[in-house]
């Protein structure tokens, strides 16, 4: 039975040309969001991560079928259900085929100070990121191992970006997220708060198998660009440069699964 909220689910139709999927649109791109203070999650589970705390999500936007396909959800949700066209849940998605089911949710930004003032025990800091894909995934393989933040340093992909949000599979409701941070200076800041900072290095002195001690915590691993790695400025800050061991023959990792790893062992570690 549908509550109040999804029956006003605004019987009328909303078309790209409706004043709210005008502004829905402009933020597919990342001045529209950061001018708006909004971005978009689209799909089942991340309509429902976004719902878990409702204050900070305007609206939901479905189709007819996927008010239909979802009703469960959004008949329990006093969050306004607004119906949308095909042809404008298109123009909102950035996939081939849209799911038609969007959540107009406020941006999540934390100040970086928190950082510094409340340490995480594991954290993730991400210097020049290039590939949006990887900021959602490695989001939300920071999710898993109980992070309690990722830091999109200056220069990283963003996000909240609608390929971002969907790799990371509602994770990114789960963990404070820090954009834009300068840090050349966040980093000395949280070593001087007591963490350790760990810079993944294929040519690391250290080797991931040998750190179980530093891996206690608290600690700040710090990833780079897919193809350049951390810059060597960032990497003169860190505590140390940490590789993976390999025993196979590949040349190396690619920067997600290298998480990963360095993220799982220091889960491991933490207990």
């Amino acid at each position: 039975m549908a509550t109040s909220s999804s029956h006003s689910a605004h019987r009328e139709l909303l078309t790209e040309r409706s004043a709210r999927i005008v502004a829905a649109r402009k933020l597919t791109r990342r001045s529209g969001r950061d001018a708006a203070g909004l971005f978009l999650a689209e799909g089942r589970q991340a309509v429902v991560e976004a719902l878990v705390e409702p204050d900070g999500v305007r609206e939901v936007l479905a189709t007819e079928p996927a008010a239909a396909a979802h009703r469960d959800l959004l008949s329990a949700t006093r969050v306004p259900v607004r119906l949308i066209t095909e042809k404008a849940a298109a123009g909102l998605s950035e996939t081939v085929t849209p799911q038609g089911l969007l959540a107009v949710c406020e941006l999540r930004d934390v100040d970086p100070e928190t950082l510094v003032a409340r340490p995480p025990q594991l954290s993730v800091a991400l210097a020049e990121l290039a590939d949006p894909g990887n900021a959602g995934t490695v989001l939300r393989t920071a999710d898993a191992c109980g992070a309690g933040a990722v830091v999109f340093g200056a220069g990283s992909a963003d996000p909240y970006g609608g390929k971002a949000v969907r790799a990371s599979a509602g994770s990114l409701f789960h963990v404070d997220v820090v954009r834009g941070a300068p840090l050349e200076e966040l980093l000395p800041a949280v070593r001087r708060a007591g963490v350790a900072v760990l810079a993944a290095d294929g040519g690391g002195e250290a080797s991931l198998d040998e750190l179980a001690e530093r891996l206690a915590g608290p600690v700040l691993w710090l990833f780079g660009n897919e193809a350049r790695g951390v810059p060597a400025d960032l990497v003169a800050l860190a505590d140390a440069r940490v590789r993976i061991p390999m025993r196979g023959r590949a040349e190396s990792l690619n920067l997600a699964a290298a998480a990963a790893i360095c993220l799982y062992a220091t889960q491991l570690a933490q207990g």
